[in-house]
């Protein structure tokens, strides 16, 4: 399907240079990746035709990785875990799902395959790799630096989101559990760490 964005127009300098100095004063520099997280996030938001940065819940953005990258994307467009519109699956890449919640569309940006490569052509300047990076990424057309797929997610979003007043207790430690992330058995409500699912073993301290 073609994605409804002029893939080869010019960087958005503007917007492009306030979230890098959001993004920037949280490690009082600025990384390569975190070029790539507001590049992203400034193209998906074209396509989707969202204004951002958004203060109302109608963008969630998933994102592949933590680190630098997120705080490119949460730059541009106010997104938050604590605002429960930002969710992090860890999958170790560089990439993001950006979701208009209300038209129920879905759009995945991540990097082009070669662009550690290609940076080089759009900042000659630099001699080094990583300057060449930080410099070019900034340059770079949409085309040349992203890729993008509509998606649909394998969990809908109503049940990503859930309900505020959603509430159960675990059968087995007795702990709450919120947002529905129970685990239901046939006999018994578990929490996912009592259903074996969890990502930590106790131990005696």
């Amino acid at each position: 399907m073609a994605i409804p964005i002029d893939t080869q127009k010019l960087v958005d300098l503007p917007t492009l240079e306030k979230a890098l100095a959001v993004a920037s004063a949280r490690h009082n520099h600025l990384c390569p990746r975190q070029v790539l997280g507001a590049r992203c996030a400034i193209a998906a938001s074209a396509a989707l035709e969202l204004e951002v940065p958004r203060s109302d819940k109608r963008l969630l953005v998933i994102v592949e990785t933590d680190g630098c990258f997120v705080d490119g994307v949460e730059a541009v467009t106010g997104v938050s875990v604590g605002g429960r519109t930002l969710r992090v699956e860890d999958y170790g890449k560089i990439a993001a799902t950006f979701v208009d919640v209300k038209a129920d569309r879905a759009l995945r940006v991540a990097p082009q395959t070669d662009v550690r490569t290609r940076a080089r052509d759009y900042a000659p300047e630099q001699t080094r790799r990583y300057f060449a990076m930080l410099h070019g990424y900034q340059r770079m057309p949409d085309d040349e630096l992203l890729s993008f797929q509509w998606v649909t997610l394998s969990t809908p979003v109503a049940a990503i989101i859930s309900r505020a007043s959603a509430r159960a207790n675990c059968n087995n430690c007795g702990e709450e559990i919120i947002n529905e992330r129970e685990v239901e058995g046939v006999r018994e409500v578990l929490c996912r760490s009592c259903a074996g699912e969890g990502y930590y073993w106790e131990t005696k301290g």
